[in-house]
């Protein structure tokens, strides 16, 4: 009958213990400068070498050449505790889960009296030692804190905080540590090798997984596949049944699915997991780890990833990073979390079946997430589907359109009156040194409706860049994107609009910077078109002009229209009372009748030097009113003479 796996390559140093370094190197310090101590206590979760550590310990101890950090292997005491030894006289285990009472304790007291019967010192190694009863304890307590010279106590527990504090305070405490999966998938193989088996891609990286960084939970489960297996060789199929995990094909089969949006795939795929009897829990956690994978795959490079996720096939990682490209970052953190939710849910639930079948609904469907995560996964699938989220600065595409020199836009709206502000030829953006983003990278084609949802991020980056410019176009609004080269905005009044065209420094105006918070946010750099929402009465339709050349100015030819109202902006004077100026070449007693546009053309301001003319006479003037006559009008009531 074969030996168990961990048992025939139980460490018989320190330096053959792996992944314990914290507590190999002091221990073997202590040793070297013969500083060891009376008492140890030894914690740790299961099967992590606390008891091989102690064993080792005692072999140090009582080697013919020690203490020593490293034992002969030839002495008596060396070949009684080594792997293949029956053990030694001087070193006692005890398992403290069947000897914890007062009395086992008085035992052990009264045999620690005598000395050792061959070696250097006599050892109690006490396992399980958490399984002492308080009375236990205290009925050691004397012997553990002045123990005779020739005594040494090693305790071993996986629940140090149950050891009362009066005996820790009397050892000293090494904790150990689980296994980290690098180091047990370098153990497991060099252990395959020695044993002659041929281990198929992916299967040590299960049984490391499964023995979750346990030492001998990991070599029980491959010495239960290498005795299972036919020949030599443990086939990936066979440890996948073995070991209770999903098959990697069925993995990606809902991956892909999930990825398509194809819900009749994805729902046959979890169908498929109920009919072949497995676990729709563990098959939840397989899922949770898969998604966890291509998130590493997707924010690393390929050899990052193989770093990260050591074990895997590097077929499998390509095969990864496929699917992770069908996924953005926001949707594969939200398939993530939901599957995790749902593993939660599934816990002690009745129909397992029904929670993991609703999880792959809200997966598919992020419409029903009203939370941020889902917007963001929603956002993200809009722009997988128009082309802005897959751009790299190495990839090709068709170069946007450039605009023509002075861009002439289409009639107006007869309810704006459209200004010359912006029409301009895209620019390409600068070069630089570091990597570029994937709008900068390329043109796109851009819709006015993504116009309209990227405004605010677009009016950010402008108060970002220059808060004055922001002041002028944080009232615009995008009306028209006319061939993907010119955008048509609008404002609520003529001033901002001659705010935008307004000039300066090449690079510096309005304008120029609205074109590249745009560029930033879009990648495309449009010329701009103003209109104002409401046009004054009687102005005329502009022409339109690039902004970076000085357009010519050319004068309207003059229409005089019959106003309905004065033209002229009366003044308010120190009263309150509007007043308006009359030229002092026009008199009242000349302009009887006056024509009304005539008198609106000729109100003009006087010189500086005559004073200004208000009151009843020009209201007459203005109104195109005669006098005819004055009447005096006697009062109603008559004053009371004194």
């Amino acid at each position: 009958m074969a030996t168990a796996l961990y048992r025939r390559y139980r460490p018989e140093t320190f330096a053959e213990l792996i992944g314990q370094s914290q507590v190999t190197d002091p221990l073997r310090t202590a040793l070297r400068t013969d500083r060891v101590n009376h008492a140890y206590l030894f914690s740790g979760p299961r099967g992590c070498g606390k008891t091989t550590s102690a064993r080792i310990l005692a072999r140090c101890l009582n080697c013919a050449e020690g203490p020593t950090d490293t034992p002969c292997g030839k002495c008596p005491s060396c070949i009684e505790l080594s792997r293949d030894g029956g053990g030694s006289l001087d070193v006692v285990e005890i398992d403290a889960a069947s000897h914890n009472g007062v009395d086992d304790a008085r035992d052990l007291r009264e045999r620690a009296v005598f000395a050792p019967a061959r070696d250097r010192y006599k050892i109690f190694i006490l396992d399980e030692a958490h399984m002492v009863t308080p009375q236990g304890f205290n009925a050691l307590l004397k012997i553990v804190e002045e123990p005779p010279e020739h005594v040494k106590f090693i305790f071993a527990t996986t629940e140090p905080e149950k050891v009362i504090g009066t005996i820790r305070s009397r050892t000293h405490h090494y904790p150990f540590r689980l296994v980290p999966p690098a180091q047990m998938l370098e153990y497991t193989q060099t252990l395959c090798d020695a044993e002659g088996i041929t281990v198929a891609p992916g299967v040590l990286s299960l049984v490391v997984r499964a023995g979750g960084g346990s030492v001998r939970d990991t070599l029980s489960l491959l010495d239960q596949l290498m005795a299972g297996s036919e020949g030599t060789t443990i086939e990936y199929e066979r440890a996948v049944a073995l070991l209770g995990y999903t098959n990697s094909a069925l993995l990606d089969e809902v991956i892909d699915s999930i990825g398509a949006r194809d819900s009749a795939a994805a729902f046959t795929a979890v169908d498929r997991v109920i009919q072949t009897g497995q676990d729709p829990r563990r098959f939840v956690e397989d899922l949770l780890e898969r998604f966890r994978d291509l998130i590493v795959v997707a924010a690393t490079t390929a050899e990052g990833a193989a770093a990260v996720l050591r074990g895997i096939p590097q077929d499998e990682l390509d095969r990864m990073a496929v699917q992770a490209k069908k996924f953005g970052d926001a949707e594969l953190s939200r398939a993530a979390d939901v599957a995790n939710a749902a593993l939660t849910e599934m816990t002690g639930a009745t129909s397992p079946r029904l929670h993991l079948e609703l999880m792959v609904a809200r997966i598919l469907v992020p419409e029903s997430d009203e939370s941020e995560r889902g917007a963001l996964a929603r956002v993200e699938r809009l722009e997988r589907r128009i082309g802005l989220d897959g751009a790299t600065p190495n990839e090709t595409s068709p170069p946007a359109k450039a605009a023509p020199k002075a861009a002439t836009p289409a009639k107006p709206a007869p309810q704006a009156a459209e200004s010359p502000v912006v029409a301009t030829t895209p620019v390409a953006p600068p070069t630089t040194d570091g990597p570029q983003s994937p709008a900068v990278a390329e043109a796109k084609a851009v819709t006015l409706q993504q116009v309209k949802d990227a405004w605010p991020e677009v009016l950010e980056s402008v108060q970002k860049a220059n808060r004055a410019a922001w002041m002028v176009v944080y009232t615009a609004t995008p009306l028209e994107l006319r061939d993907s080269n010119v955008l048509v905005i609008s404002f609520p009044s003529q001033k901002d609009v001659e705010a935008l065209k307004q000039p300066s420094s090449p690079g510096e105006g309005v304008g120029d910077q609205l074109k590249q918070a745009i560029f930033a946010v879009l990648g495309i750099r449009p010329a701009l078109l103003a209109r104002a929402e409401v046009a004054p009465t009687g102005a005329p339709s502009p022409v339109v002009a690039p902004v970076d050349s000085e357009p010519e100015p050319t004068e309207p030819e003059p229409t005089e229209p019959e106003p309905t109202e004065p033209d002229v902006e009366p003044a308010v004077d120190s009263a309150g009372w509007a007043v308006a100026e009359i030229p002092r070449s026009v008199e009242p007693e000349v302009a009887a009748k006056p024509n009304r546009a005539a008198a609106a053309k000729t109100a003009t301001a006087p010189p500086a030097s005559d004073p200004p003319r208000y009151g009843e006479s020009v209201v007459r003037e203005i109104l195109g009113a005669s006098f005819i006559e004055e009447q005096a009008v006697a009062p109603r009531v008559t004053p009371r003479e004194n």
